[in-house]
């Protein structure tokens, strides 16, 4: 899948790409990601890209100019997007929208980094497809918020992910946050591990993990569940059963907690026969 980002700031933007996941994934020939220097094709010695607002205010603006003479030259994949504040938010819904747009060979999308007070406006109405923003924030430029999008959009790719069962199975792809995950020791300074995780019963593990998700998205991010219309009755059911083990379960530790503290801690007299702890075999135990 080919990914053009156009940016005043080409080194951030390769920095990055060249690590990690998204560093694979086009090492792999799975992501062809180009950079583009708007500055290269700017005019005058200094490259200049922006200049002052008409009507006056703080900051500066970028100029059409250079984005304009730059899309003619490198003809980027289309539909482009800016990174604006005023975009369509980015989810996972729309990560997947973008990764579809690139089956092939030579398909894909570019992105348009703003920067200092944002574009012209006449490259929004006229140049670009569309406009993407990935929260109500505010940043210095629009680099940061394509590299969100590029990862994300990467991940789904096939080939791009060492186990491809990670995309499938993590938060937001059902409309739920993920269920918790642990890994060893199964106990660390007393916290211990899930006893449903250490079972090896992989029906009652994708059950209990199921539960989780629900659980945990209705505890932290209940309009996700109201955008699906809420918990099923089937849902609701299995949230209702691990629930309960889980309190049978935590209960029955407590009890044997408490029954330990209970116990005696001195050492209990013998059984009358029983010789007394430290007496030799065939010792008599002497007289009291």
């Amino acid at each position: 899948m080919r990914i053009d980002v156009l940016t005043i700031f080409p080194d951030l933007i390769e920095h990055y790409a060249g690590s990690a996941m998204v560093g694979r994934a086009r090492a792999a020939g799975v992501l062809d990601l180009r950079v583009h220097d708007l500055r290269s094709l700017a005019p005058g010695p200094h490259r200049s890209v922006d200049d002052s607002p008409f009507g006056g205010g703080a900051g500066m603006v970028l100029s059409p100019g250079p984005i304009v003479a730059t899309v003619d030259a490198v003809q980027p994949c289309r539909p482009i997007f800016l990174l604006s504040p005023a975009g369509r938010r980015v989810g996972q819904q729309v990560v997947e929208e973008l990764a579809g747009l690139g089956p092939q060979a030579g398909e894909g999308f570019s992105l348009l980094c703003g920067r200092y007070e944002g574009v012209d406006q006449r490259i929004a109405d006229h140049v670009v497809d569309g406009e993407l923003s990935i929260g109500d924030l505010v940043l210095a430029g629009g680099e940061l918020a394509a590299l969100v999008v590029v990862e994300a959009v990467a991940r789904l790719l096939p080939g791009a992910l060492g186990n491809e069962g990670s995309a499938a199975d993590e938060s937001f792809t059902e409309g739920l946050l993920e269920y918790p995950q642990y890994t060893r020791p199964a106990v660390f300074q007393g916290w211990a591990v899930p006893s449903v995780l250490l079972s090896g019963d992989h029906g009652r593990v994708a059950r209990w993990r199921r539960a989780m998700a629900l659980r945990r998205t209705m505890e932290r991010r209940p309009d996700l569940i109201a955008a699906r219309g809420g918990l099923s009755a089937e849902e609701q059911t299995l949230v209702d059963e691990i629930l309960a083990a889980e309190a049978a379960e935590a209960a029955e530790a407590a009890n044997r907690e408490e029954g330990l503290r209970a116990a005696p801690t001195g050492a209990a007299e013998p059984p009358a026969g029983v010789p007394a702890a430290g007496a030799r075999r065939g010792q008599r135990p002497s007289p009291g």
